[in-house]
């Protein structure tokens, strides 16, 4: 029997892997692969709440031919303080992977460390890497493969997301230019590693970031579980909105991109998230069918 696998990062997939789950992930959008996860169930664990992440999972397990059981702390024990081992331990008697999508990524890394079957991260505070994916699907299906000539430039906070793309820069070799206001800055290990095994720039200066980029991405100034940093947020960040004079600055083929939920007039403007460039709803989209091809790398 084959070990069971997690993911946790992008990292946790070789450069070769990676692309064998693009590559599956393009064919399952065109309708290429079979149902091959019959019989199976994913125990989707939220202690944050979802849009995508739920749906995308929820109806990926279903036209791959199993199931999915939604659990938020109101309907397992966890919300009632059962420890993470312990739920670990429980669900793998009972599922054939787990989904979670949660605030600490600790809380990840032991559930990965106990369960008998394949962990998911669908989202930490640290990481979000089934969201990365399907963002370089979208990347691909508009611009190709073609990562030694990518440029990928990210507006904003040094978030979760922000920490996924240096990830897949170390994973992919494209040049990631970061500009981030002085203390957002992404975490530092990750940061560090991504540096010395990709080519990657961290600016304050949005300008200097978007110029001649390909693809131009950001997110929200204050995440889930940072409300009460909005006001000094949107503050360090006033001059780090994606406007149509920082697209003009990207190459003539550039695409936005951005995770959604977006607020409209504060990290990008309507213009641009509505405009021809904008590929947020593909990008949306994708979370199903890179999220189908990531489940049958660990789980068929």
């Amino acid at each position: 029997m084959n070990p069971k696998r997690d993911f946790l990062a992008i990292t946790d997939f070789s450069s070769d892997e990676l692309r064998r789950v693009l590559d599956r992930a393009h064919r399952l959008k065109r309708g290429e692969e079979p149902a091959r996860l019959e019989g199976r169930s994913l125990a989707m664990i939220f202690r944050k709440s979802s849009t995508r992440t739920r749906v995308s999972f929820e109806v990926g397990m279903t036209q791959l031919g199993g199931h999915a059981l939604f659990l938020s702390d109101r309907d397992s024990q966890m919300g009632r303080g059962e420890s993470v081992h312990d739920t670990a331990k429980v669900l793998s008697r009972f599922v054939d992977g787990i989904m979670i999508r949660t605030f600490a990524h600790q809380e990840v890394e032991e559930l990965a460390r106990h369960a008998t079957v394949p962990v998911i991260n669908g989202l930490t505070d640290l990481l979000h890497p089934c969201q990365v994916v399907a963002d370089l699907q979208t990347v691909e299906e508009n611009l190709g493969p073609r990562y030694d000539e990518l440029v990928v430039a990210w507006i904003g906070d040094g978030n979760n997301m922000a920490n996924s793309w240096l990830n897949a820069a170390v994973r992919l070799g494209f040049e990631l230019r970061l500009a981030c206001p002085e203390g957002y800055d992404p975490d530092p290990a990750i940061l560090e590693r991504a540096q010395a095994a990709a080519r990657v720039v961290l600016t304050r200066d949005p300008s200097e970031a978007a110029r001649g980029a390909h693809v131009v991405t950001t997110d929200v100034w204050a995440s889930m579980g940072q409300e009460d940093e909005a006001e000094a947020r949107a503050r360090a960040f006033a001059g780090f909105r994606v406007d149509g004079s920082l697209m003009e600055l990207a190459h003539p083929d550039a695409i936005f991109l951005h995770c959604l939920p977006a607020h409209r007039g504060e990290e990008v403007t309507a213009d641009v998230i509505d405009g021809p460039r904008s590929r947020v709803f593909d990008e949306a989209e994708n979370r199903l069918h890179a999220q189908k091809s990531i489940l049958l790398e660990l789980m068929a």
